[in-house]
């Protein structure tokens, strides 16, 4: 009898390791399996973020050759028949009596401006020129011209020791610098503008736009579908993560803006 009981408590002990590790094994396939599929759920979200950021890489690179071809055509074909009604005004044999005089002189300063007007619109859109002259004398030109309107006060800071960009980085950072400037004019109603360029010590290149117009919501505007500056906010974003910077908007509903992009330099 007390060999049957031990045969038991045998089987018992045999049965109670063999569940144990039945569990165990159990346990470690489900662990296994879970591993597996995070892992998966992390290449896929890493393969999403890839394609996005190809998607928008080739479309920012459409927009940017697009833009190429329209300031060429504008220096091309616009500039040099602009040039030539300048030239054909400039020889015309009229003397100061003349009725004519005034209204001819008038179309001349018109058409000063406009193809001043189309110049500029020209090298804005031109990468070529903005990887030539690099980011500070591109966005420094850019700040003269809307100086020279008078519409707004502008004042711009540049420190630290200057780096170049890579000339792709330097065309994102300036087509964000425009986006600013662009809402800037149409939403901010600012009387006053503040661009800082920073060269830091620890190799980053920091540009900051600050405005003292009415300001906003910036979570909000952000998650807007239908504001063309909420787009024009996440294309920002978007621009930044692109080139491996990083963009932060602190804006608040009558105090303006400020806008910040920090980019670090290889």
């Amino acid at each position: 009898m007390p060999n049957q009981n031990q045969e038991i408590y045998v089987i018992i002990l045999i049965g109670i390791v063999l569940a144990l590790v039945l569990v165990g094994f159990i346990v470690v396939i489900l662990f296994l399996y879970q591993r597996k599929q995070h892992r998966q759920e992390k290449q896929l979200a890493e393969v999403k973020i890839q394609y996005e950021q190809e998607l928008l890489r080739s479309q920012l690179e459409m927009q940017e050759s697009t833009l190429k071809a329209v300031a060429q055509e504008l220096h091309d074909n616009i500039g040099q028949v602009l040039s030539v009604i300048k030239l054909s005004l400039s020889i015309l044999p009229l003397k100061r009596e003349d009725p004519a005089f005034e209204s001819i002189e008038n179309c001349r300063e018109m058409l000063n401006k406009v193809i001043f007007d189309v110049s500029h619109i020209t090298k804005s859109m031109h990468t070529d020129r903005i990887s030539e002259i690099g980011i500070e004398e591109a966005i420094r030109f850019e700040l003269d011209t809307l100086h020279k309107t008078g519409l707004i006060q502008i004042d711009l800071d540049v420190s630290g020791a200057p780096h170049s960009l890579n000339p792709q980085k330097a065309i994102f950072v300036f087509r964000m610098f425009q986006e600013m400037i662009n809402n800037i004019f149409k939403h901010a109603q600012a009387k006053h503008i503040n661009v800082m360029v920073n060269y830091t010590t620890d190799n980053k290149f920091v540009l900051k736009v600050k405005d003292d117009g009415i300001g906003f919501n910036a979570e909000k505007k952000q998650t807007q579908t239908t504001s063309s500056s909420g787009i024009g906010l996440r294309n920002m974003v978007n621009r930044a993560k692109l080139i491996g910077g990083s963009i932060s908007i602190q804006s608040e509903t009558g105090n303006g803006t400020a806008i910040t992009v920090e980019l670090p330099i290889q």
